[in-house]
């Protein structure tokens, strides 16, 4: 294999193109538009339990997806925060110790070779090569499994935390508005089990789990969150009525 054919196939790998900020934003969105199809349909379903007035419907599935957006953007973009605290200050570690110590921590990294299976004087030899070629990279790699050029980004897994929930949120929203009173919640609670269904495979394909089990679990708690708020919006809409 010529260099170029080596360059190539090394681009089109996915650890290539920033894996763990791809994956970091997928499961972001994933989680994101799940929460939104279910936090919304069981706000509008328990509504429209209580009445049938468009308009109580329309400001309460409104505001419902404008806070739940926000309250999975901050959260998201909190949590991600810390995690990038914490790996930043691992490199800053990392870094400071090549400074001080770089006889030790060469002599660290070739050990690390060694427990992987390389001969002594092969270990030795690539952890030359790659302190010479980058050293900082090369450490946090081999003992922290990190890259300090693909950091989880707080603001991207935010930002893909609320547009998701908003996308999920819009489901249940739009279709208990656009159909007839008589239809609204069976037709709103059929897409919403539908969708979650989606979300629940596509969680278990991303981390490798049985979709069956997900779908399943996603599909029975939705329907039992739907029972009871549609329940309470009844309870609540012929008390005042």
């Amino acid at each position: 294999m010529t260099d170029a054919d080596s360059t190539a196939v090394h681009e089109g790998e996915p650890h290539a193109d920033g894996l763990a900020g791809r994956l970091n934003r997928l499961r972001a969105a994933v989680l994101g538009a799940n929460d939104g199809i279910v936090s919304e349909a069981g706000l509008v379903v328990g509504v429209a339990g209580a009445t049938t007035d468009q308009t109580a419907l329309l400001v309460a599935g409104l505001a419902g997806l404008v806070a739940g957006a926000v309250s999975m953007a901050l959260g998201e973009y909190v949590s991600v925060s810390s995690q990038r605290d914490v790996e930043s200050a691992l490199v800053d570690k990392e870094r400071r110790e090549l400074a001080e110590t770089p006889e030790q921590e060469l002599a660290e990294l070739a050990a690390i070779y060694r427990g992987k299976g390389l001969r002594a004087a092969t270990a030795d030899q690539v952890a030359l090569e790659l302190t010479e070629h980058d050293a900082l990279a090369a450490h946090l790699e081999a003992e922290l499994h990190l890259d300090q050029d693909d950091l989880v980004s707080p603001v991207q897994a935010a930002l893909a935390s609320a547009l998701s929930f908003v996308l999920g949120a819009a489901l249940p929203l739009l279709a208990i508005l656009v159909t007839s009173i008589a239809w609204r919640v069976p037709v709103t609670v059929l897409a919403v089990l539908v969708a979650l269904a989606v979300t629940g495979a596509t969680s278990a394909r991303l981390a490798g789990g049985d979709a069956g089990r997900a779908v399943l679990r996603l599909v029975l708690g939705g329907a039992v969150g739907l029972a009871a708020t549609y329940g309470i919006g009844v309870a609540f809409g012929v008390g005042l009525g």
